[in-house]
């Protein structure tokens, strides 16, 4: 049964809303209270609270009934958008995804040329994001700042641009751009290389055969990896595709290294869709099929693995085998050596960040206090990324958002910001801020930081 989206405020900012209010109720109304009264399931009030789902018109307005929140809130705006039919339970990424599309569709003979010569460029080294930099890239390049980087992902991965196969080396140059791409937490500018890289690795793969076409599938697995990570932190739902497709080019390439990181994010894939203990089961098997390859690539995956496994198992509550698989990790981190310098994983098992899966583990078990000891001794410089140091200070604001202690959320806001500005802005972040917002405390310059942080339209 189709409904119309009859509001301008973004899923995100719509499920931020509900949620403050749903906390600033006293007593405090639970997720699972608030399903009763509507009639649905918890996981259900979770999704829509994380941006995941638009709710019904009829649904929005029970909501504001319950939550004492003026309907106008949730759909005035100056400018009313079109009304589209949209399904009750589809993505809004969706919706803009096909939006996305038929404008591009009026400016594809257009920018055709130039998007044949960015490719190359991209591809070849010439044009990359440390050349836009430097030397002012094309408008394209330039005016990314407005797309969000999970349209412009999903939209490569199920309409690819055309691609000829590239040799191995062009392709790892520009699997490494990627990677510092993300590494910066440049995103948006991720977004759009992405399926460039994509479809130049699976038009390259398909040309080759014998030893090269393996290592152009492991090349393959990592890029699609990449893109799951990426999917993650937008909250898309195309995480699914991505994983299996790195999954699939992992198996082809027949190394054990590009297997167990594409595992990994088909296993947060799984986490984020509620399926926690398959997750940690997939990961902790995985890991131990790793053991016995004795290589430092192998073995800085299976960390990365543990250390998503510790995070996973705290989200059922398993309090022994989140911290006993962190322990593992660091164990592994110790006894291996320059493991820091295996790229392919986006966590490395030091000390420090081991110590911040042990916060994002405190966080997820409800045990706040016990993360603040952690905050203390973690320094952010021993973070060797600004997306790693960004993902610290996010979980300290959900320390200090957990304890009530609003300026210190706040204060852990701007310094995601400092690090990585398009961090800021993906749905979990955005989330926080909302709920600063609604609390009680009048906190100079929150308002000002929202709007200049807000997702662009």
């Amino acid at each position: 049964m189709s409904v119309y989206a009859a509001t301008a405020l973004s899923s995100t900012q719509i499920g931020a809303l509900i949620r403050g209010r749903r906390n600033a109720r006293r007593p405090k109304m639970t997720q699972v209270q608030l399903a009763g009264k509507l009639g649905y399931s918890a996981s259900w009030v979770c999704r829509l609270e994380a941006g995941e789902l638009v709710p019904s018109w009829d649904t929005i307005l029970r909501i504001a009934a319950i939550l004492d929140i003026p309907p106008y809130e949730l759909t005035t705006t100056t400018h009313p958008p079109e009304r589209v039919p949209i399904r009750d339970t589809e993505s809004p990424r969706r919706a803009a995804m096909v939006a996305a599309t038929v404008a591009q569709g009026a400016m594809e003979d257009q920018g055709s040329q130039e998007d044949a010569v960015r490719r190359r460029g991209f591809l070849t080294g010439t044009i990359g994001v440390g050349a836009a930099m430097v030397t002012g890239a094309p408008a394209a390049a330039t005016e990314r700042t407005s797309v969000d980087p999970a349209t412009s992902l999903e939209s490569g991965l199920f309409r690819p641009p055309a691609s000829q196969p590239h040799s191995l080396g062009q392709l790892g140059q520009a699997l490494g751009r990627a990677r510092e791409d993300f590494r910066r937490a440049r995103y948006v500018t991720l977004g759009a290389e992405l399926p460039v890289l994509l479809a130049a690795a699976d038009a390259t793969r398909e040309s080759l055969t014998g030893h090269s076409k393996e290592t152009a599938n492991a090349l393959a697995a990592s890029a699609y990896s990449l893109a799951g990570e990426l999917a993650i932190k937008q909250r898309s739902e195309i995480a699914w595709v991505a994983a299996d497709r790195a999954l699939a080019a992992a198996r082809a390439s027949g190394q054990s290294a590009p297997l167990g990181e594409a595992t990994r994010m088909l296993s947060v894939a799984m986490r984020h869709a509620g399926r926690h203990r398959q997750a940690a089961d997939l990961l902790l098997h995985t890991s131990q099929q790793l053991a016995d390859d004795p290589t430092p690539q192998a073995q800085a995956v299976r960390a990365a693995m543990l250390l998503s496994g510790g995070y996973t198992a705290a989200h059922y509550g398993d309090r022994t085998t989140a911290l006993a698989m962190v322990d593992e990790a660091e164990h592994i981190g110790r006894c291996v050596n320059h493991i820091q310098s295996f790229k392919e994983v986006t966590a490395h098992a030091t000390r420090a960040q081991c110590d911040g899966f042990r916060l994002s583990i405190f966080n997820a078990l409800g045990a706040p206090d016990e993360g603040v000891a952690v905050i203390r001794r973690i320094s952010p410089h021993a973070f060797p990324t600004a997306e790693r140091r960004a993902r610290l200070h996010t979980d300290a604001a959900r320390t200090w958002h957990q304890l009530g202690d609003y300026q210190r959320t706040f204060a852990s806001l701007r310094a995601i910001e400092h690090e990585a500005p398009e961090e800021v802005r993906r749905p979990s972040v955005q989330a926080l801020t909302t709920d600063l917002l609604y609390c009680p405390v009048s906190m100079p310059g929150l308002k000002e930081f929202a709007a200049r942080t807000a997702p662009h339209s």
